[in-house]
C-alpha cells in the first residue's frame, strides 16, 4: 500500500505544476511570455503565476483565467497590480470577467486530496501538449 502524502505536499505539487502550465501556456514558440499587467517580456521560467483573486481562496486558485503570467515585479511587489489584472480580464476574457472571478473567489471549495491529485495530473497531461 502505497504511504499516504501530505496535503501540504499535494497542495505545493499542484501549485509547481499549475503555475508552469500557466506561463509556458502563455510563451511563444520561442518560449518568451509577456506580463499582463505591465507587458514586459522575459523567457516564461523568468516570469510567475499571477492571481487575479488571492491564492488564498482555493475556489479561484487553480482556475485557470484567475492565473496569468506575470513578472516579478507586478506579482509580488507590487501586489499582483490588481486594477490593471481586472483591466486585462475584461478585455481578454470578456467584459464582466474580473467580476465572475471576484464572486466566484467569494465561494468556499473544499477539494480533497484525491481530487489534486487529480488535477495535478490532468495539469502533467496538458503540460505535455505544450512541449
Amino acid at each position: 500500500m502505497a504511504k499516504k502524502r501530505k496535503r501540504s505536499t499535494i497542495v505545493k505539487e499542484l501549485d509547481r505544476v499549475f503555475s508552469q502550465y500557466v506561463r509556458m501556456r502563455g510563451a511563444n514558440l520561442d518560449g518568451f511570455a509577456s506580463c499582463v499587467t505591465c507587458g514586459t517580456v522575459r523567457p516564461w521560467k523568468q516570469l510567475q503565476c499571477g492571481h487575479f483573486m488571492s491564492r488564498r481562496k482555493y475556489s479561484t486558485r487553480w482556475h485557470e483565467v484567475n492565473c496569468q503570467v506575470q513578472c516579478d515585479a507586478c506579482n509580488r511587489w507590487n501586489q499582483g497590480e490588481q486594477y490593471a489584472f481586472a483591466k486585462w480580464l475584461d478585455e481578454n476574457m470578456g467584459e464582466g470577467t474580473a467580476d465572475e472571478m471576484v464572486r466566484l473567489s467569494n465561494t468556499t471549495v473544499k477539494f480533497t486530496d484525491w481530487e489534486l491529485q487529480e488535477m495535478i495530473d490532468d495539469y502533467k497531461e496538458k503540460l505535455k501538449d505544450l512541449i
